[in-house]
Parts: C-alpha cells; sequence; structure tokens
C-alpha cells in the first residue's frame, strides 16, 4: 500500500511531500538521492526490491524530497542560502516528518531506522548523529560525507558545519554522545566505477573515534555507484536487521 502526503514547510519555505509503503513494521526512511524526489526509489525500482520484506510486514519505507541536495544541485539563489537550506532539511526531518511516521505509526516510542545511498547516505548518518534520541540506525550505502566540494564557496557557515557529521561529530560530547553511542551506523559501498571508499573509511573514523558504534563493508570492484548495486543492498541489510 502507497500514500501521500503533502504540506508547506515553514522551515523549507515550501511545499514537501512524503511518501509510505508498507502498513506494519519497522519504519525506515529512505532518503533520495541528491536531487531526487520522494517517489524516486519507487521509479528505480528500490521499493520493488524490497517487496518481500514489505509485504511480509518487516518494514514500512518512508522517503521525502531532497530538497536541500536538488537546491545544491540547482545552485538555488547562493552558496550560504544552500548551507541554510541543509541544516534546515534536517531540522525538518526532526520536527515535521518524525512526528508525521510517528502519528502513521501511532505511536512515539517507536525508533527509526535511516538509509539512503550517495548523497542520501550522508543525510543517513546525519540524521541518527544529530538526533539519535529517534533515530536508532543508520544504512549508509554509496556515500559522499564531505560535501564542501559541491558547494560554491570559499568560506562555510555555522547551518553547514552543524549539519556535516564527518565535522560536527568529533565536536560531540556530553548526554548527547553517550545516547549516540548507544546507535549503530553501517556503512557499505561497492569498489567499481564511480565509488570511493575512502569516503566511507573517512567517515568510519571520526564515528570510531567517539566510540559510535560501526561497521564498513566493501562489496569488492564488481560493485558500481548505480542503482543495480543499491537494490541489492537495501533489503539484505534490511532483511538481516530484521531477521
Amino acid at each position: 500500500m502507497k500514500t501521500v502526503g503533502k504540506w508547506r514547510s515553514q522551515r523549507l519555505e515550501r511545499e514537501v511531500s512524503m511518501v509510505r509503503w508498507g502498513t506494519v513494521g519497522q519504519p525506515v526512511l529512505l532518503f533520495p538521492t541528491a536531487g531526487g524526489d520522494a517517489e524516486e526509489i519507487e521509479r528505480f525500482h528500490i521499493i520493488g526490491s524490497l517487496r518481500a520484506l514489505l509485504d511480509a510486514g518487516k518494514i514500512k519505507i518512508y522517503s521525502v524530497d531532497s530538497v536541500a541536495g536538488a537546491a545544491l544541485l540547482a545552485r538555488e539563489k547562493n552558496a550560504r542560502h544552500q548551507m541554510w537550506l541543509q541544516d534546515q532539511f534536517h531540522r525538518y526531518i526532526r520536527h515535521e516528518v518524525v512526528p508525521a511516521i510517528h502519528a502513521d505509526c501511532k505511536t512515539t516510542n517507536l525508533e527509526i531506522w535511516s538509509a539512503g545511498a550517495s548523497i542520501g547516505a550522508f543525510h543517513a548518518i546525519a540524521s541518527v548523529c544529530r538526533f539519535p534520541d529517534v533515530f536508532s540506525r543508520a544504512l549508509a550505502i554509496s556515500g559522499t560525507y564531505d560535501l564542501r566540494r559541491f558547494y560554491d564557496a570559499q568560506e562555510f557557515s555555522d547551518d553547514f558545519w552543524v549539519s556535516s557529521p564527518i565535522h560536527f561529530v568529533p565536536t560531540l560530547a556530553g548526554p548527547h554522545l553517550d545516547k549516540l553511542r548507544t546507535r549503530f551506523i553501517l556503512i557499505a559501498s561497492g569498489a567499481g566505477r564511480a565509488e570511493d571508499m575512502g569516503e566511507s573509511w573517512r567517515m568510519a573514523s571520526v564515528l570510531g573515534k567517539q566510540g559510535i558504534p560501526n561497521r564498513v563493508d566493501s562489496w569488492g570492484p564488481q560493485w558500481h555507484h548505480d542503482w543495480e548495486t543499491w537494490r541489492k543492498m537495501l533489503p539484505q541489510y534490511l532483511g538481516e536487521w530484521t531477521k
């Protein structure tokens, strides 16, 4: 079963959409790639690859528009605005999307998993690292974790630093870090065309130095930065997590 919700987000200053597939099971927020919308994962057959888990009631998949990524690709306004929007996107996830998922699940006690590929992996890790009170696991695949090269900028604002986990995780301490150390992040990537395992290892090193449980899986050179890889990875890991 697929449902689509739309509303105007004051944080993002635009209309947004969220789509859900499935009716019961563990809620998973699956971020699209950089410029994708909430239904991208259906068009590229990710939902089809997860059909067995959905039909078995193991998972419910939610997805949203990649507002910050789309603005970055389109060079919306200027770099400072794009950085602001990246931070606001995460705040929208916490304060608009998470309550919508809880309302749909009719409980506030069910922790959410995050997942995503490419820049979606960046947002999946950021969600757990920024909001470990509501996100308990991240599945980050073929990730890009230092986004500075995508901005047309020489200087970066606080909005960027506070929303970039490879940069803000080293600054965490106290109860926030204590909670984050009870979470888990799985970082998987191919080593083929357009993949960079160095990104995965750098992200894992940052997490590991702070005592945050994580694992890196390299799938080897036959797996490329492509939907075919992600259609294999997502059902495999989510299947393992829901056994």
